[in-house]
C-alpha cells in the first residue's frame, strides 16, 4: 500500500502539471487529473460538470485569454482533501488581471480530483498600522 506521503506528493505533482497547462495551453493533462464526474467551481461562480465541460471550458478561454503566472504559494493536505494556495494572473480580453486565492480539491479514491472550488481574494492587500 503506498504511503500517504507519496499519495500528497503524486498530487502535488498533477495539480502543478494543471497549472502549468494553463501557462502553456496543453489540455493534455485533464483527462488523467479530473474524474470523468468532477464538479469545479470557478471563484468568480461559473460551474462546471464533467469532464466533457471542462475540455470545452479550457479550449473556449484560452480562445480570448493567456495565462502569465500561476505561482503555488503552498500545499495543505488533509486525508482525501488539498489545499492549494496561489497567485494567478492572466490577460483576459485584452485586459491584465491577477489576484491571491485557493483550491479546495477532493480526490476520489482512484486519486483523481472529483471536486474543485476556488476562492480569491480581490482586494488590495495594505497595512492599515504601518509606520
Amino acid at each position: 500500500m503506498e504511503s500517504m506521503e507519496n499519495i500528497y506528493i503524486n498530487r502535488e505533482i498533477r495539480i502543478k502539471e494543471y497549472f502549468n497547462a494553463w501557462i502553456n495551453n496543453n489540455p493534455s493533462c485533464l483527462t488523467t487529473l479530473f474524474s470523468s464526474t468532477i464538479t469545479y467551481t470557478e471563484c468568480y461562480g461559473p460551474v462546471y460538470y464533467g469532464l466533457e465541460q471542462i475540455n470545452k471550458w479550457f479550449l473556449d478561454w484560452h480562445l480570448k485569454g493567456e495565462v502569465i503566472v500561476w505561482d503555488i504559494k503552498q500545499f495543505i493536505h488533509q486525508e482525501d482533501t488539498m489545499v492549494v494556495e496561489w497567485y494567478f494572473e492572466c490577460i483576459y480580453e485584452n485586459s491584465r488581471d491577477g489576484f491571491d486565492g485557493i483550491s479546495l480539491i477532493k480526490f476520489d479514491d482512484s486519486g483523481k480530483v472529483l471536486s474543485l472550488k476556488e476562492f480569491q481574494s480581490k482586494a488590495e492587500h495594505y497595512l492599515p498600522y504601518a509606520d
